[in-house]
């Protein structure tokens, strides 16, 4: 029986077809950019003290009715407390302190509104603001359980459409919200239908994409065009100062995706896995016209469609189970490495790009500073593996964003531009290694678990990414402390990875005999015997399934 690719390899590698699908998919990827840092911007605090009503009317002033708190090393005036009245018609004021009983005022002097100012989370209620963060995460792992299995069943095409669908009409309503827990519940819809329009627009790319061009297309075309939709809330945000307009913008653009429906093809390859033939066959049959080439007379046959039908059976040979994962020492070993260091990658990941507000200088060029080190990390880890190993460019980047971060809390705060430009080096190095944690992960895993194993690897990032909120809200009071958190996490890891076993020019495991023993002298013996060498670039399109960060 013939394989696809050997199939449909009268198109070409590289054709108008190619070039259009690798460029569509990776458009619809921008609002999944924009959206999952989008609260950088809606739930900013902007400096607030208790409301004082008699301030005018008794011709007292804040220094005499506020008392004096420090904040980040400096004082201020207090924001949650005041001082107790003692007469209702003099500005007299006693010792005692009381809780901010006629509410809040903000400074307008960035935004117009957040949420935190609408609804006052601030305060007792501050932790609704990290909680709101770590909701939308919940949604997304919650996305990234169901959208596999829906995929599989109702079709590529149709899902992704679907799950843009959910995010676009979601975001849309959430800009009306009436209330904080409408608010929270409507952002985890929305991030389900961030990570499954992400892992969609993944899988479809690699099922339609030629091999030399998946490498590329799950590199460059996801991640670049994920930070260019990173780099555009920031521009929207410093000329939109209103949370509930900012989102209505941010998600209009998603209305201008509805038109690719007619030129984004639903997966061969899924098609075929169905039995459906002819439409399998209409669609290369359209990209052969598209790529002027002429393609054969028949070109699936119906023992074609059998083979794939029979590789995607709910009863195989043998089931594998999450608990393969630990069943031998090796693959215990590679398990428990990968979940710790996909957890704390994400979580200093995710850390790092949402305490941005505590940053010192300007928070809109420090967030598209931080959009730009991730279109550079993205480049630059798609350069580095066609030179070096997996295990050199995750190490030794991960190292170099740990230690810089370290080095954040030794910076005078006079040099604090410094501190910044450390910050997002830092940013560098951590996204730069958890874009090349995807390849090497599933170059780990053996065939007969890949799946399940990088689906423990995508759960372990999300439980990162919802624990990071409450990270990044540490540095509202205490700027240091989520950096040397996230820099002793990531420099950990950083050396933890170098018990990986190198994965670059190594032939794809297939079963658990053949899963390689961590790189340490504990683990010196034989190694498996592998089978012929294979171009990083030329995988099967269901190896390649793993989504990236969301």
């Amino acid at each position: 029986m013939r394989d696809y690719d050997e199939i449909t390899s009268f198109l070409g590698e590289w054709g108008p077809f190619q070039k259009s699908i690798f460029i569509l998919l990776s458009l619809s990827t921008i609002p999944n950019g924009y959206g999952a840092m989008s609260m950088v911007f809606l739930s900013d605090t902007p400096h607030h003290h208790c409301t004082l009503p008699y301030l005018n009317r008794t011709g007292s002033n804040r220094s005499q009715a506020l008392p004096l708190e420090e904040v980040n090393g400096q004082l201020d005036y207090s924001r949650c407390t005041r001082y107790t009245r003692l007469n209702s018609t003099e500005a007299q004021f006693g010792n005692e302190t009381e809780k901010c009983l006629d509410g809040w005022d903000y400074s307008t002097e960035q935004y117009i509104s957040t949420i935190t100012t609408e609804w006052n989370l601030v305060c007792g209620d501050a932790w609704k603001v990290p909680f709101s963060q770590s909701v939308f995460f919940m949604g997304v792992l919650t996305g990234s359980f169901v959208v596999g299995h829906l995929s599989d069943r109702f079709g590529r095409k149709l899902l992704l459409f679907l799950t843009m669908a959910l995010q676009t009409t979601f975001t849309l309503i959430l800009a009306v919200s009436g209330s904080w827990e409408m608010f929270v519940i409507l952002y985890f819809i929305d991030g389900m239908g961030q990570s499954s329009n992400y892992i969609t627009a993944f899988i479809l790319g690699n099922e339609v994409l030629g091999e030399s061009s998946r490498l590329a297309f799950s590199t460059l075309g996801m991640c670049v065009f994920y930070a260019l939709g990173y780099a555009v809330l920031p521009l929207c945000a410093y000329f939109i100062r209103s949370w509930r307009m900012l989102l209505l913008v941010l998600t209009l653009p998603g209305f201008l995706y509805i038109p690719l429906w007619w030129f984004i093809p639903e997966s061969p390859r899924w098609l075929l896995a169905q039995g459906r033939l002819k439409e399998a066959e209409d669609i290369v049959r359209a990209a052969a016209k598209k790529n002027g080439v002429t393609p054969p007379s028949v070109i699936f046959r119906e023992e074609d469609s059998a083979k794939l039908m029979e590789n995607n059976t709910d009863h195989p040979k043998r089931s594998y189970t999450y608990l393969d994962l630990v069943r031998t020492s090796k693959m215990r070993n590679i398990t428990i490495i990968n979940v710790i260091t996909w957890f704390s990658v994400a979580t200093s990941y995710f850390g790092l790009s949402l305490s941005t507000p505590n940053m010192s200088g300007d928070l809109y060029l420090n967030c598209l500073l931080s959009a730009v080190m991730e279109l550079v990390a993205c480049i630059g880890a798609w350069l580095l593996l066609k030179v070096a190993s997996r295990r050199a460019i995750i190490s030794s980047t991960l190292l170099i964003g740990g230690t810089v971060l370290l080095l954040i809390q030794m910076v005078p705060e006079k040099f604090s531009s410094f501190g910044v430009g450390l910050a997002m080096i830092g940013k560098l190095g951590v996204t730069a290694g958890f874009s090349v944690m995807y390849i090497s992960a599933m170059e780990l895993y053996p065939t007969v678990v890949r799946g399940i194993g990088l689906s423990v690897c995508c759960v372990s990032s999300r439980l990162g990414g919802i624990s990071s909120p409450f990270l990044a809200f540490m540095g509202t009071h205490n700027k240091a402390l989520p950096y040397i958190v996230m820099g002793l996490l990531t420099l950990a890891v950083g050396l933890l990875s170098l018990l990986l076993p190198e994965t670059r020019g190594i032939a794809l495991p297939e079963d658990l005999s053949q899963v390689q023993p961590l790189n340490c002298c504990c683990y010196r013996g034989e190694p498996a015997a592998e089978p012929e060498a294979f171009k990083e670039d030329q995988l099967p399109a269901e190896d390649r399934n793993v989504q990236m960060k969301e």
